[in-house]
């Protein structure tokens, strides 16, 4: 599948285009999936497609659209809303001042009566026929395009209210005898009013719709435009995009590093908060990797470029949390389902309600039934509809974003709002994931040292945490690792392999006690070390040679310092915490009573985890795996929704739906307060927009009139209107400074 495609669409208003735009890019061949942001007017398109393709679908749907490709794109993007934005305000200003000269004249009893002045009203309808077809133009185009396509949107509604507005109107001033005398009215002023406030909504909606998207903005800003290069021993300050891999930048201090690389000369300290969300500045030193966007605080350094362009971890995060921002959960789906049918209903009621005014409501009876009508078309709103979802989405995942909390789409989201149950690994995870060896126990009359040899020497080929605590005790007493032939590695248990010693082959075995059990070693002489380690928090490693034990080392791996903390937060959340690993379970008991966690379940080997996972889903909980390892990249998918913890390797990462740029547990507990607190505004979102629609169409209809003699104004309608969108946005816009 070829990379992504991401287009700015322009012209879609409410939840209808957004279905419009969605079906019509659904049916380029070779699109796989296609979603529509209506927050910030844009479209992610995946499949093998040609963009030309996509943007020719999306303008025979009514919509204009263009591919976003880089930083330029984007640019052209802002500034072209910021042009919208202004033309917005002019078309306020115009239809204002238009409509509030016509209603002050005609309340103020400054305009003769029809019969009377009939060339004034017919000169005030072509004004005010002018200023809907120059101010108000678009309703009406992007309502036939929606006509000829066979579907409905936002502009159908405001055209044809406004539209039904000026042609009874119209023909009531050619036409004044057709009417009774009380139906005698015109209302232009109130066709002007209406664009002028859909236009004031619109423009206000388009503000508050910029302050969504600035988590991404932001991100994008963190990129410097050059870089100091040095080539054949000449140091030149070049745009970022001319940086080749393996290039040597030179980077001094206050200096944002422009791309991924890795440091070969010098050291300093650099902020990496736009990553992990913490404050404080990291240190770094030769071969230590640093990444493009974060900021060089203090010294100076040479590094070596590993990672341009689109293939910068900054880019990548850009990346994840758009396609995030695009993504719908399932509530936003069911949404899509309504606002797809939402215009033909208010048409319909709009319809009954003229039925009914004109046959059975007083006189005058074709004034009422206009007025109703058009007031039933006008006050409806699927834009607040269409925005309640992604509009909170946007901001939700963009604040998580500047936590380091990278979630993947909208779905995840969902579903850790409905956790009950947090499944940690241990090490890694709840612990450092630095074991050190802290005890070396040797028998058979073996030397410690020439023990810790004989493990490294096995180790040496191992890529477990506890390995590299062996290996490192090896390193810190410049010890002479000899090679070892016929490697093999049993998932879960340990290593074994063959080493020679002056012409004699000794097999060599280093793993957990079933391991050594396995193999017929016996073990019972080490049973009072292995429980005493075991209670103290240390794993035990047992170190074989030709069958006997000759060693016992104990590990320990601390617990990460806020581990008990964030644990106490999940707790408070109502969640039940189990800790799940292949460790002893006397080692893991000890380590989960040590931060508090409420359940172990231990000695599980990784093929199995998934299991585990899957048993505490079919008691019907909602289950979060949190892990750092290869070994865990199973149970992430099978969970309800997969957390990587940020010193994971690219496996879990690319496994789970939430990954945390950060080593901390505190992580999760954020993620799941931010999720919360995002799916609570959107049901605030939607329920304000249901029950919106919901009195306000009924009211406008007249439900009011024969018990308290109240029929809605077309102008307080559309003032209603407007300021719902508005109101959806803004509410959304309280996530941006949600307390984790």
């Amino acid at each position: 599948m070829s990379e992504p495609v991401r287009l700015s669409i322009a012209g879609m208003a409410c939840a209808g285009c957004v279905s419009a735009v969605e079906n019509s890019l659904k049916e380029v061949p070779g699109v796989v999936e296609a979603n529509v942001n209506l927050g910030e007017r844009t479209a992610l398109v995946e499949g093998d497609v040609d963009a030309a393709e996509l943007v020719a679908a999306v303008k025979k749907a009514g919509y204009d659209a263009a591919e976003l490709r880089g930083l330029e794109d984007e640019a052209e993007k802002e500034s072209l809303e910021l042009a919208e934005y202004r033309k917005l305000w002019k078309r306020v200003v115009v239809a204002g001042v238009i409509g509030i000269i016509l209603f002050v004249l005609g309340m103020g009893g400054f305009l003769p009566g029809i019969r009377e002045g009939q060339l004034i009203w017919l000169l005030i309808s072509l004004v005010t026929f002018l200023v809907l077809a120059i101010v108000g133009g678009h309703f009406f185009k992007g309502a036939w395009a929606s006509l000829r396509a066979g579907r409905g949107n936002m502009d159908t509604l405001v055209a044809l209210g406004t539209g039904t507005a000026w042609v009874y109107s119209t023909f009531v001033v050619i036409f004044p005898d057709s009417v009774p005398e009380q139906a005698l009215h015109a209302y232009f002023e109130a066709a002007v009013i209406i664009v002028a406030l859909v236009s004031l909504g619109s423009a206000l909606e388009t503000r508050a719709r910029g302050k969504t998207s600035e988590a991404i903005k932001h991100l994008i800003g963190l990129q410097p435009s050059t870089a100091r290069v040095v080539r054949n021993g000449e140091e030149l300050d070049l745009p970022v995009a001319e940086i080749g891999l393996e290039e040597t930048i030179r980077i001094r201090p206050g200096e944002r590093i422009p791309v991924d690389g890795e440091i070969f000369e010098g050291s300093s300290h650099v902020d990496e908060s736009m990553l992990t969300g913490e404050p404080m500045p990291v240190s770094k030193k030769v071969g230590d990797k640093v990444f493009g966007g974060t900021l060089n605080t203090q010294g100076s350094f040479l590094m070596k470029a590993t990672g341009i362009g689109t293939d910068t971890m900054l880019a990548h995060i850009i990346e994840l949390v758009r396609k995030a921002q695009s993504s719908k959960p399932q509530i936003g789906r069911l949404v899509d389902k309504v606002a797809a049918i939402f215009v033909p209903v208010v048409v319909t009621i709009a319809v009954i309600s003229f039925i009914v005014w004109y046959f059975y409501g007083p006189e005058p009876r074709i004034a009422y039934a206009v007025v109703s009508a058009m007031t039933v078309l006008v006050i409806a709103c699927p834009c607040a509809l269409g925005l309640a979802t992604p509009i909170s989405i946007m901001v939700g995942v963009g604040r998580a974003a500047e936590q380091g909390i990278l979630i993947r789409n909208g779905e995840a989201l969902q579903s850790a709002s409905q956790l009950d149950t947090i499944v940690l690994d241990k090490t890694g995870t709840v612990t450092e994931g630095r074991p050190r060896v802290t005890t070396c126990i040797a028998l058979h009359g073996v030397d410690e040292n020439h023990a810790l040899v004989l493990a490294a020497a096995l180790e040496k080929g191992s890529e477990h945490p506890l390995g590299q605590a062996i290996l490192q005790a090896a390193d810190e007493k410049n010890m002479e690792i000899p090679a070892v032939k016929n490697f093999n590695a049993v998932t879960g248990f340990g290593v074994e392999a063959d080493l020679e010693v002056e012409e004699k082959t000794h097999r060599l075995r280093i793993g957990n006690r079933r391991f050594m059990q396995q193999n017929g070693i016996d073990t019972d002489q080490i049973d009072n070390d292995f429980t005493r380690l075991s209670d103290q928090g240390e794993t035990a490693i047992l170190l074989a040679q030709d069958d006997q034990l000759i060693a016992l080392f104990g590990v320990a791996d601390p617990a990460r310092a806020d581990s008990k903390q964030a644990i106490e937060r999940m707790h408070a959340m109502g969640l039940k915490v189990i800790m799940l690993t292949g460790d002893n379970e006397r080692t893991a008991k000890a380590v989960a009573a040590s931060v508090g966690i409420d359940e172990v379940i231990a000695e599980v080997l990784p093929q199995h985890k998934t299991d585990k996972i899957t048993a505490l889903q079919q008691q019907g909980h909602k289950v979060a795996m949190v892990g750092d390892g290869i070994n865990d990249a199973p149970a992430l998918a099978q969970a309800n929704v997969g957390i990587a913890i940020g010193s994971g390797t690219d496996v879990a990462i690319e496994s789970a739906d939430i990954a945390l740029m950060r080593n901390s547990l505190q992580g999760v507990a954020d993620a799941i307060s931010l999720s919360r607190a995002t799916m609570r505004n959107i049901k605030q979102n939607l329920f304000g927009a249901f029950i919106y629609n919901t009195l306000g169409i009924p009211v406008a209809a007249g439900v009011l009139f024969p018990f308290y003699g109240i029929l809605l104004s077309p102008i307080i309608a559309a003032a209603a209107m407007s300021l719902s969108s508005v109101t959806v946005v803004s509410n959304a816009l309280r996530l941006r400074h949600v307390k984790l």
